[in-house]
Parts: structure tokens; C-alpha cells; sequence
């Protein structure tokens, strides 16, 4: 049977249409003029006015698009896409009220359509209503939320199917070009996959998009603390504290980055602020004892941690606090209260977890103290293990990555390489072992009229770590070629960027600071390629005390080898041959500081470490301890009074226990502070 002519011309009409809609993106043109032919044929036609209006904008006529779209809109008030065309239309025409007008519209309408509410967000921004567009942001991602697409891409995610939720990622962001959810999600499958340059201009996009996007900002912030880029963490937590949605964890965001920045007094103001608001969180009680004993407000510090663990007894990491200020001892109620603690983590299923190995720390360090040292011994042991099993740490790997280090640095090699570098004499490095005095040579010095004390800064390590990585990456065959290509332009670069990078940390004026970071011993020779003038000062302790003691200190990051006694051992006999190679390459480039020897002459000791650094000798570097600068090292306490001399042999009563220590250590034990031979 034919067709009837009406239905003919219908159908025809809507095959134009179609085909209009179809040039839109690639020839609007030819878009506008089959629109309005077929104006002409039908009169008025609301698809084919909306195509006009729509090709009218493509082609730069944002003013004549809006003279077609607006009666239109007023005759269809309630279809999205004309709303949707208006709106952009009056915003490419600077005709915000009407803009935004229509995209409320839009949005009360369909508001899960995240698109309208972004779009929304950026006309109210550019008329100058920036709480009202960060509103909107924070709309748009909440109806970005329920986005089929981008759950599904999140699941793929979370399940480690980094390449199919990338690969789902791409296709919506060539069919979305402006999707602030869909690139803040794809910057997380970046950073999973190890791509950090990647994941940070993702999310910095997700931002410029949509800056009212509060998750993405808070994701950034952490990424910019993982690459050290303090300064930019600091300016994005003090965009986000001021979010008309008030969220604490941005005020905890924002306290962790003035930690990193050396602020503890701005981090404690906000942490006391929250818990004046409520006062039962113990995560935030115990951050603030952190800050207080960073401080030296010691009295403060306790109340902090005691505040912390009254509300959450198995509290672990707040129990390990108190104990490691070493002048608090616990009594016998916090260990039945700890010993309950455990029990309750038992069984909670959750005998093996974080809160369990900081209560047998603290346990051990309390039944320490009351000198039951087999049960002090015990519970350290159990607290070892439990950590031991959750990191990575290899042992032989690691002792070839210092013998590949050595076996670089060498005398021939270091003249091959000649001159250059930063001539900055500014940096002065204490390297070594934690636990080895470290902390007491930094605040002796830090107390001297030209030095400032700043912390164990990342920088050095973060340096050595990128050029590591082109070996890993295979543009090196080995760590000596990839050190040999360094010219002397890059190792003036390379030391320009450290003291670039480590200026923020420097608050004083003066003109020398301290780098206290220990595994820079690691990278005694890189720094002297990049910063040949700077100083470098090995604390060096017994090797039986320096480990015991480390293997005793549970460390918030970074010392993976210190949970085992045989791995410390081994550590110790790396670190002592690498000095020793270099001491032999480069003669007195390293100054060593042996712990006993200034515990047992402090004056001599100060005043000879003083002449090495060209530094005259001051009295107050001896009254190290009236220094109230703040101290965020395990050994804060002990470098706030005057040297005492009961922790030089302290390891000999566990010594019945540490002979996995002593065999690790072999000849090193008898022949300290000198170096075997071999």
C-alpha cells in the first residue's frame, strides 16, 4: 500500500531535519541552510528554528542565534535543549542575566544533568556571583555522582582495571570535552597507574573547569604533597577552607599542609578550633599532641594524647605517641588498659592491624621502663613482626643499589667529572642513621647565630629518586652512565632546584639551614656533584645501640629496614661501606660526628664540628636545650635538656636478645668507631 502524501512529506521533512543536525559540528553552513529551506516549506517548526539557532552559533553569530532562540524558548519554555542552546548562546553574546536565566531553568528542570549545572557555574562566575557558581559546581558533581558512565569507569578502577576504566575515560571525554568528573576520574586512574605528571594536569584541568569542585581540589592538594610542591598545597587548602559547604576534613587538609610547612602553631590553632566545636575526635586530639610536642609543650602534649586515647582506648598510634616522649613512662593502668586494648582488637579481627603493633610498641617501651626487659623484648619483637609483614623491603636489593652507588663515586670518577654544580654553601646535611644523635647535632648547631634548623626535608631524596627512575625506565643501562650524562649545566640545575625547593622551608634569614633527612647518607656523592659546597655531617653511633635503639622506634615512614634486627644489621654494614668509599674518593668532604665522643666532651666536639663548618664558636650551641625551635624527630624531648650519658650502653641489657644483630653486624661491633678493613 502507497503512503498517504501528508505522512510522505512528514517523513520527508524529518529526514531533512535529521540530515541539518548532522552537518551541525562539521558544516554548520550547510546546517543553517537546509534549516531554514525547510522554514520555508513548513513555516514555523520548532526543530528546525532550534536548528537555525543552533548553527547561527557555530558559525560566530552568537546575537543572531539568540534573536531566533529567545521566542523560541518562550513558545517551548520547557525543553532542555532549547534552554541548553539559548543559554550558551546568550553567554557567547554577553548576555548573562539571560544566560543564567535559562540554565536555572535548565536545571530545575533536569537536575541530574550535571552539564547544566557546570555550565551554570561558569556564567554565574563570569557574572561575578562566585559563591553562587561554587554552589553550582558542587551540584553539578553531585549529579555527576549517578552517572552511569563514569560508575561504571570507577569500578573498573577501584578493582585495578586501570586500562579498561582509562580506556572508558577517553571515549566519554572525545564525546565530552568539558567534563570536570570525568577528567578529575581519569587523573585518579593516572596517579593508580604511577603517572603523576599525568594525574596532576588532569585534576588541575577537572579545577579550571569546574573551581568550585571541592573533592578534586582536596585530591590535588594530596597529590601536590606526595611531589613536595608545598606552596601550591598551601594556596588550593586555603581555597577549599573557604567552600560554602563546611567540611572539617578541609580544615585537617589544610592543618596537615602547614605540618609539612614547619607551622605547627597555624596547624594548632585550627586543630584546637575543631575540637572546641566537639570535642570527642580523637584523630584530631591526637594531630594536635603532634603539633604541642613539635613545639616542646610537652604538659600540653600529654593532656593531648591522653585526650585521644580516653575516647578511643584502642587507639594505637596515640598510645605509641605518649610512650615516645621519652619522658613519660606509663603506669601500670595504662598497661592493663592497653593490654585490654589488644584484646578487644582480637577480637574485633583486627589482632594484626595498625592499632595492634603501635599498643605492643608502647607496651614494650612501658615495660621497659619499669625494666622488665624480657617482656619489654617480647612485645618490641611482636610489634616488629607485625610490622615487618607490611612493607616492602629488600634487603639484597638494597645492598646492591649502595654497592652500585660506591662503585660510581670513586676517586677516577669524581675527576672525570670536574667541576660544577650550584656553588651554594647554604645547606648543611646531617646524615646517617635515625637514632644515631642526629637530632642533638641539628639542634647544637640550630642554636649557633647563623645556622637555622628546618627538618628532615625531602628534597635530596626526591632529586636522586627522578634520576633513578630514567635507569628503571631503561634510558640508562646502569646508575654510573646515568650519573656520568649529567653535564655540568644539568648539576648546576639539579642543585639550583634544591635550594629552590627547599627555600620554603627557610624562615629565619639565616644563611645556612639544615637538611636533617638520614637516608641522605645514600647520596653523599650526588650532592657533592650538585651542591659542592654544601656540608655534610655523618652522626655516627655504636653500631649495637644506633640499631637496637631504631629497631625499638616505630617510624611513621620511610625506614623499612629498621622491623628486623638481622635487616638493620645489614643496613648499618651498608651505610658504613658506602662512607667509607667515599671517604676514600673524595677525603675529608664528610665530617663525622661519633655520638660517645660527643656525649663524653661536648665543648671539644662543638668547637671542632663549628670550625669544619667555618662557623665561629658560640656558647649557646652548648645550652642546645633553651633552643624553643620546634623539633619533630622521635628524639624531641631528649634535646630539650642537657646531654646525659645513660643511653650509650642502654642496648647491653637486651643483650641476651640481639644476637641476630651482633652476627649481622659482624666486625663492625668490635672495631667501632673504626672500619674494618675489608
Amino acid at each position: 500500500m502507497e503512503k498517504a502524501p501528508a505522512a510522505t512529506a512528514t517523513e520527508s521533512v524529518r529526514t531533512a531535519v535529521a540530515q541539518a543536525a548532522s552537518w551541525l559540528d562539521t558544516h554548520p553552513d550547510k546546517a543553517l541552510a537546509q534549516a531554514e529551506a525547510i522554514l520555508r516549506r513548513t513555516g514555523r517548526l520548532a526543530p528546525a528554528e532550534l536548528l537555525v539557532g543552533q548553527a547561527l552559533r557555530r558559525l560566530g553569530k552568537p546575537r543572531a542565534a539568540l534573536a531566533r532562540l529567545g521566542p523560541l524558548a518562550r513558545q517551548h519554555p520547557d525543553v532542555a535543549a532549547i534552554l541548553w542552546e539559548l543559554a550558551q548562546a546568550a553567554r557567547d553574546a554577553g548576555a548573562l542575566p539571560q544566560a543564567i536565566a535559562a540554565l536555572e531553568r535548565l536545571t530545575r528542570l533536569q537536575p541530574a544533568a550535571a552539564a547544566g549545572w557546570f555550565l551554570l557555574a561558569r556564567a554565574l562566575r563570569a557574572a561575578g556571583r562566585d559563591s553562587d557558581a561554587w554552589r553550582a559546581d558542587l551540584s553539578g558533581v553531585h549529579a555527576a555522582s549517578r552517572d552511569r558512565d563514569l560508575l561504571e569507569a570507577a569500578m573498573a578502577m577501584n578493582e585495578g582495571r586501570l586500562d579498561e576504566a582509562d580506556a572508558m575515560l577517553l571515549t566519554r571525554s572525545k564525546r565530552l570535552r568539558d567534563d570536570p568528573a570525568g577528567t578529575r576520574l581519569r587523573g585518579e586512574v593516572q596517579w593508580r597507574r604511577g603517572d603523576m605528571n599525568a594525574a596532576l594536569a588532569l585534576v588541575e584541568r577537572a579545577l579550571d573547569l569546574a573551581p568550585g569542585f571541592d573533592l578534586a581540589r582536596d585530591f590535588l592538594i594530596r597529590l601536590l604533597l606526595q611531589n613536595n610542591r608545598l606552596p601550591d598545597a598551601l594556596a588550593h587548602s586555603e581555597i577549599l577552607a573557604r567552600s560554602p559547604i563546611h567540611n572539617p576534613g578541609y580544615d585537617l587538609i589544610r592543618a596537615s599542609v602547614l605540618v609539612r610547612l614547619g607551622d605547627q602553631e597555624g596547624a594548632s590553632a585550627i586543630y584546637q578550633r575543631l575540637l572546641r566545636e566537639r570535642p570527642d575526635q580523637p584523630q584530631v586530639w591526637q594531630n594536635l599532641g603532634h603539633a604541642l610536642k613539635t613545639l616542646g609543650r610537652q604538659a600540653d602534649a600529654v593532656h593531648a594524647y591522653r585526650q585521644a586515647v580516653d575516647h578511643r582506648p584502642t587507639m594505637g598510634e596515640a598510645w605509641w605517641s605518649l610512650a615516645n616522649l621519652k619522658t613519660v613512662k606509663l603506669d601500670a593502668d595504662d598497661i592493663a588498659t592497653m593490654e585490654q586494648a589488644l584484646a578487644t582488637l582480637a577480637q574485633d579481627g583486627q589482632g594484626e592491624g595498625e592499632d595492634a603493633f603501635h599498643l605492643h610498641f608502647s607496651l614494650g617501651k612501658a615495660w621497659e621502663d619499669r625494666k622488665a626487659d624480657e617482656a619489654a623484648f617480647r612485645h618490641y619483637s611482636l610489634g616488629n613482626q607485625m610490622r615487618r609483614a607490611m612493607i616492602q623491603h629488600d634487603a639484597d636489593e638494597f645492598s646492591a643499589e649502595v654497592a652500585a652507588a660506591a662503585a660510581t663515586f670513586t676517586a677516577p670518577f669524581l675527576a672525570t667529572m670536574g667541576d660544577g654544580g650550584c656553588p651554594s654553601p647554604d645547606p648543611i646535611f646531617i646524615v646517617g642513621l635515625p637514632r644515631a644523635g642526629s637530632t642533638l647535632v641539628e639542634q647544637i648547631l640550630s642554636s649557633h647565630s647563623q645556622v637555622e634548623g628546618t627538618m628532615e626535608l625531602p628534597e635530596m631524596m626526591v632529586i636522586a629518586g627522578r634520576l633513578q627512575s630514567r635507569v628503571d625506565d631503561g634510558e640508562f643501562p646502569d646508575f654510573r652512565a646515568m650519573i656520568a650524562s649529567l653535564s655540568r649545566a644539568d648539576r648546576q640545575r639539579l642543585g639550583e632546584e634544591y635550594v629552590e625547593q627547599t627555600r620554603v622551608h627557610r624562615q629565619s634569614g639565616k644563611p645556612r639551614f639544615i637538611d636533617k633527612m638520614p637516608n641522605n647518607w645514600q647520596h653523599v656523592g650526588l650532592i657533592k656533584l650538585i651542591l659542592p659546597n654544601a656540608s655534610i655531617i655523618d652522626a655516627r653511633r655504636h653500631p649495637m645501640g644506633c640499631c637496637f635503639s631504631a629497631w625499638k622506634q616505630h617510624f611513621a615512614r620511610g625506614q623499612a629496614f629498621s622491623y628486623d634486627l638481622h635487616d638493620i644489621g645489614r643496613y648499618y654494614r651498608d651505610y658504613v661501606a658506602l662512607m667509607a668509599a667515599y671517604d676514600a674518593a673524595a677525603p675529608g668532604q664528610v665530617y663525622r660526628v661519633i655520638y660517645e665522643r660527643m656525649v663524653a666532651d661536648t665543648v671539644g666536639e662543638v668547637d671542632r664540628l663549628l670550625a669544619y663548618l667555618g662557623l665561629d664558636f658560640e656558647e649557646a650551641c652548648i645550652a642546645f636545650w633553651r633552643n624553643e625551635r620546634a623539633v619533630r624527630t622521635a628524639s624531641s624531648e631528649q634535646v630539650r635538656q642537657p646531654i646525659y650519658t645513660s643511653g650509650v650502653d642502654h642496648w647491653q641489657r637486651f643483650s641476651p636478645w640481639l644476637t641476630p644483630l651482633a652476627d649481622a653486624l659482624g666486625p663492625l661491633v668490635d672495631a667501632y668507631p673504626d672500619v674494618p678493613a675489608n
